[in-house]
């Protein structure tokens, strides 16, 4: 946990069964996602997600333990000839995979069950049913775009500072 949600202790109360389990613990810390690993993101978005909703007056309790468990699931991309295949793939099927895993382990409301379904909408078909959802959906695309281009901070800034220079040769010609 992070020193936000370390000293959140209903936050901490909600989410307690589902990070006092070893085989989610274990597994999410070891699956890459982005320039983090699936345990970090996915604490991020539940507890963004998780204030949102408090402050909006929603079931912020269903949003922290759906947004806990929307990336659970245990597969991992590592075979780099094969990277642009399974991306698409992963993409559309990991929130079944997260589904499943969630309701076999921990056992799901319906709420927390459209979370998880339906956090990948627009690139995935299932639209999100409550606010809630909407709410997981929205902090978990700008959590994953933030991260994604941390990864690649120094190629942007490089590319960035060329195209500058670039563009001041251009108007001292011109």
């Amino acid at each position: 946990m992070n020193n936000q949600t370390n000293s959140d202790d209903e936050y901490k109360l909600i989410v307690d069964d589902i990070l006092s389990n070893d085989e989610f613990v274990e597994s999410m810390k070891e699956l890459k996602h982005h320039n983090s690993n699936r345990l970090d993101h996915s604490l991020k978005v539940s507890y963004r997600s998780y204030k949102i909703a408090k402050r909006l007056g929603l079931d912020y309790v269903g949003v922290a333990r759906g947004g806990l468990l929307h990336d659970f699931y245990l597969d991992s991309i590592t075979d780099k000839k094969s990277i642009k295949d399974k991306v698409m793939l992963y993409t559309l099927n990991h929130p079944k995979d997260a589904l499943d895993n969630a309701q076999n382990i921990f056992g799901v409301t319906e709420k927390e069950a459209d979370i998880i379904r339906s956090h990948m909408f627009p690139l995935d078909i299932s639209v999100p049913k409550y606010a809630e959802s909407w709410i997981v959906n929205v902090v978990d695309t700008c959590i994953s775009t933030q991260e994604f281009s941390n990864k690649f901070k120094a190629e942007i800034a490089y590319t960035t500072n060329l195209l500058v220079l670039f563009l001041i040769n251009m108007v001292r010609i011109g």
